[in-house]
C-alpha cells in the first residue's frame, strides 16, 4: 500500500470522527451499539417465548381434558369429542425420517459434485438450479406430488414394493397395503426433495471453504480424490454439515401444504408407508376452520404446541451433538 493512499485512508478516517455529533461520545455511542444488538438478540428470545406460552395457554383447555392421554392416544373423533395426538405425532416423524434418509446422501453428493469433482464451467448454472430448486413454494411440490407423482408411484413404485418386499419377514409390515400412490411413504419423499436444496446449499458453502493447502498436501502424500474427500474434507466440516442436516430436519417438521397434498390426512395408526397418515401442521391446515366446539380448537392449538416442543427438542439434540463434536476436535 503506497504513502498516498496510507495518507488518504487516515484523512478520511480524520473527517469521519469530526463529522460526528458532538453529544455522542465514544462511550456513548458504544453503549448504545451495544443495547440495540442485545435488545435484537432478546427480542428473538422473547417472540420464541412468546409463540410458546401463547400455543401452550391457547391447548390449555385440551390439556387439562385428556391429560397424558392425549400425547399417546390414538383416537380424533370431532363428533364425539375426543382427541389425542399419537397418530400427528407418528406420521410427522416418520414422514421426516424417510426424508432425511433420502435427502442426506443426495445432499452430500451434489455438495462434493459441485466443490470436487464439477468442471468450473458447469458449476454455477447447477449450484444457480439448486438454490432455484429452493425457492419454488411448498404448495407446488403438493401440486406436483398429488397430480403427477402420486399415479406414478401407484402404478409403478408401490406394486412393485409390496410384491417384493411386502412377504419378506420384519420390514414386509412397512410395505403392506394397497398401492394408492398417497401415503407417508410419498410424503416423505416429496419432503425430501424439497429439504435437498437447503442441506446441500449449508454443505457447499463450508466444503468450498476448507484450506486448499490442506487438500494439496493430500494428494501430494498420494491420496486419491475419495480418499481426501472422506479423510479431509468432510471431517475438517462435520461440525457445520451436521447443523446443516438438523436444518433440513426443523424444515421437513414443520412442512405443510406440500405434506396435506399427498399424505392421505387421515388419523389411522398403522405401521405400513402405503396405508394414509396424518401429520401435526396438516391436520391443523385442514381442521383449524372446521373447529365448532372450545375442545376441538384447543386440541389443534395443542397440536401446535406439540409440534414447537418436538422441534426444540430436535434442534437442542442437535446442539448438543455439535458440542460434543467441537470438543472431539478440541475446539
Amino acid at each position: 500500500m503506497s504513502e498516498s493512499t496510507i495518507d488518504a485512508a487516515v484523512e478520511a478516517a480524520s473527517q469521519a470522527t469530526t463529522a460526528r455529533p458532538r453529544w455522542i461520545d465514544d462511550a456513548t455511542g458504544d453503549r448504545l451499539f451495544h443495547g440495540v444488538v442485545a435488545g435484537a438478540a432478546f427480542f428473538v428470545l422473547f417472540a420464541l417465548g412468546a409463540a410458546a406460552l401463547s400455543m401452550a395457554w391457547g391447548g390449555r383447555l385440551a390439556f387439562q381434558t385428556f391429560g397424558w392421554r392425549f400425547f399417546y392416544g390414538t383416537e380424533w373423533d370431532p363428533v364425539a369429542r375426543q382427541f389425542a395426538a399419537f397418530v400427528p405425532i407418528y406420521g410427522t416423524l416418520v414422514t421426516s425420517l424417510i426424508a432425511m434418509i433420502i435427502a442426506i446422501p443426495v445432499s452430500l453428493g451434489i455438495a462434493v459434485f459441485l466443490t470436487e469433482v464439477c468442471p468450473r464451467w458447469a458449476r454455477g448454472s447447477v449450484g444457480t438450479a439448486i438454490e432455484l430448486l429452493a425457492g419454488i413454494p411448498s404448495i407446488i411440490y403438493g401440486m406436483w406430488g398429488l397430480f403427477t407423482f402420486v399415479p406414478f408411484m401407484s402404478r409403478y413404485v408401490q406394486p412393485w414394493l409390496i410384491n417384493h418386499l411386502g412377504p419378506l419377514p420384519l420390514i414386509g409390515a412397512l410395505f403392506d397395503g394397497a398401492p394408492m400412490g398417497i401415503g407417508m411413504l410419498t410424503a416423505g419423499i416429496i419432503l425430501g426433495i424439497m429439504i435437498v436444496p437447503f442441506i446441500t446449499a449449508v454443505m457447499r458453502d463450508v466444503f468450498s471453504v476448507v484450506p486448499a493447502t490442506l487438500k494439496e498436501s493430500a494428494y501430494a502424500l498420494g491420496c486419491t480424490r475419495w480418499e481426501v474427500i472422506r479423510n479431509i474434507v468432510i471431517p475438517y466440516t462435520r461440525t457445520a454439515v451436521v447443523g446443516g442436516i438438523f436444518l433440513g430436519l426443523g424444515r421437513a417438521l414443520g412442512e405443510t401444504m406440500a405434506v396435506t397434498f399427498v399424505l392421505g390426512n387421515a388419523h389411522n395408526l398403522s405401521i405400513s408407508l402405503m396405508e394414509p397418515g396424518n401429520s401435526i401442521a396438516a391436520a391443523i391446515a385442514n381442521e383449524f376452520t372446521e373447529a365448532d366446539s372450545d375442545i376441538y380448537l384447543s386440541s389443534l392449538i395443542a397440536l401446535g404446541f406439540v409440534l414447537f416442543a418436538v422441534t426444540f427438542v430436535v434442534l437442542a439434540i442437535a446442539k448438543v451433538m455439535l458440542q460434543r463434536i467441537a470438543q472431539q476436535k478440541g475446539e
